[in-house]
Order: C-alpha cells, then structure tokens, then sequence
C-alpha cells in the first residue's frame, strides 16, 4: 500500500483531533509536511496571544503518526507510548508547520523526532521526541490507507 496526500488525509479525518484542530497533510517523496491554519479557538494565552501549548504537542504528535504510517507502509495508525516536547518559542497566531523524522523504527517500536515552525524552518517553535507502538496488520481497528 501506498500512501499519498488523499490518504493522508483522510486519515487525519478520522482522527477526532485532528478535525478540531483543521490539520491537513502534504506529502512530498516519502516525507510528511503537516499545516495548522490558525484559528482562533487555539488561542491558550489571549494576552499574547499566543496558542495553547497543547495545540502545539498534539500538533506534533499528529505529524508523527502520519510519517510513521508513511515510512512503515503499515494500513494501520501508531499508537503513543510516551512523547516528550520542548517549548522553544511563543507560537503567534498564524499558520503552523510540523514535520517528522524516524529517527529508529522496530518491528514494535518507533522512535521519533517531530518540530513545528511558523514561517522560518530554522527557528522551531517546538521539538517533540517520542516512542510509538507499531502495531501488525492483525492488531489495529482503523486502516491508515485503502489500496
């Protein structure tokens, strides 16, 4: 199976938070580029205003199951174990970029690095550093692409 920008897609529409948060994906060779427009009800701060640091992880988060879905070639979606992410800039209420990169994946086991930037790429916003269970064909409810 073979992933593209559709399938990505609609994966990301099956994935509640993903909806809320409007994320859409792009794929470029084997490498995911994910996109949060800016909305106003990811504001945490409004003071700054600035989005909520949780918008920001799950944002991460997200951008990493998809390229772990994308260079596994498994149908079906990681699950997280444990993720951890550095704040390294205020996010401004405009729009946001992820991408991630498999740092070491297993046959149980993945081992990600995820960065989120608005505008500039060499000045993330965040990094994200996470293990995710690769779960086999048999194990998954939801396939990730349809042949």
């Amino acid at each position: 199976m073979t992933a593209n920008a559709d399938s990505l897609n609609a994966a990301l529409a099956r994935i509640p938070y993903a909806r809320f948060l409007g994320v859409t994906a792009d794929l470029e060779q084997q490498t995911v580029t994910m996109i949060l427009p800016f909305q106003p009800h990811l504001i945490g701060n409004p003071l700054l205003p600035a989005l909520h640091g949780g918008v920001i992880g799950a944002f991460m988060e997200i951008s990493a199951l998809m390229q772990i879905a994308v260079t596994s070639a498994n149908p079906k979606l990681a699950k997280t174990i444990d993720i951890q992410v550095d704040y390294l800039r205020t996010g401004k209420p405009q729009m946001s970029f992820a991408r991630a990169r498999i740092v070491k994946i297993g046959r149980r086991i993945a081992n990600v690095q995820a960065e989120a930037w608005q505008g500039d790429p060499t000045k993330p916003i965040a990094l994200l550093h996470g293990h995710f269970l690769v779960t086999g064909n048999d194990d998954a409810e939801e396939p990730f692409c349809s042949e």
